[in-house]
């Protein structure tokens, strides 16, 4: 007589790549979703232009007082661009997720066997995804607008994981505000708050060094203003790592700590249905 038995290790293996498999399913349907929005994807392809080229040619000549760490006001702003970008888009994650709940697609995924794990995992992915395509767009513009990226290749991908750090931040924090509060109003309403004040109260547009005294320190506490910080450090000719490590290491944290309270948020969504 034998006895089947299970090796532990190849079972978690399964699951881990059935995990994976149903993350990735759940991320191109959220793609898709995004694809067939044409106005949406319009519209996020042109704002970028607007930014850089219109007040990169408005307040070009803002870098002659210094403290820039560059003569080309362009090659100080793009790494700003990117950063606000993927703010701008990961802000209203949370609306994606309020949709789900009120057509009843989420409930009815919390009724399959698909991972938990999955379906949170997903916004992550994804929001993953559109930022890098998002920050290439970007850095591909700038270029033809006549930026330099003295940090060369290294210096990009940098930029562009500050971006998607950052990103996931702020989409988790939606997503979890997406399942507290469930209300488009409330959403739009915190967002329209948070967004101005995040990006004025940080190195978007000036240097720290021409901001006031009270400025710079609230800059000093903000998200976003650690990625620019990271991401110019990284992409210029001598970069300052100890800058670079310590900022992106701040918002990995706090990437982890999002996405923690999302997941969280979720498990409490799950059980009130």
């Amino acid at each position: 007589m034998t006895t089947d038995t299970v090796n532990p290790t190849a079972s978690s293996r399964l699951k881990g790549s059935n995990a994976l498999a149903q993350t990735w399913y759940m991320t191109q349907r959220q793609l898709m979703a995004i694809f067939r929005q044409p106005a949406y994807l319009l519209i996020t392809l042109i704002q970028p232009v607007i930014w850089l080229f219109l007040f990169g040619n408005l307040f070009k000549k803002v870098v002659q007082l210094g403290g820039f760490g560059t003569t080309s006001y362009l090659d100080y702003l793009v790494p700003g661009i990117v950063l606000m970008s993927a703010l701008g888009s990961s802000m209203w994650a949370g609306m994606g997720t309020l949709e789900e709940i009120e057509r009843g697609t989420l409930n009815r995924f919390l009724t399959t066997p698909v991972s938990r794990s999955a379906l949170m995992n997903a916004n992550v992915v994804q929001q993953g995804i559109s930022i890098t395509v998002q920050t290439v767009i970007i850095l591909l513009l700038g270029k033809l607008g006549g930026a330099h990226y003295p940090g060369g290749f290294g210096g990009l991908v940098i930029l562009a994981l500050a971006a998607i750090l950052l990103g996931t931040v702020f989409g988790a924090f939606s997503n979890a505000l997406g399942m507290l509060v469930r209300q488009r109003e409330s959403i739009i309403g915190i967002n329209t708050f948070l967004l101005l004040p995040l990006t004025f109260l940080s190195s978007a547009f000036m240097a720290a060094a021409q901001m006031p005294s009270w400025m710079r320190h609230i800059a000093d506490f903000n998200p976003l203003n650690w990625g620019m910080v990271a991401g110019r450090s990284a992409m210029s000719a001598s970069p300052d790592w100890g800058i670079v490590l310590g900022r992106g290491g701040a918002l990995l944290a706090l990437a982890v700590i999002a996405v923690r309270l999302s997941t969280r948020t979720f498990l409490s969504y799950q059980k009130s249905v």
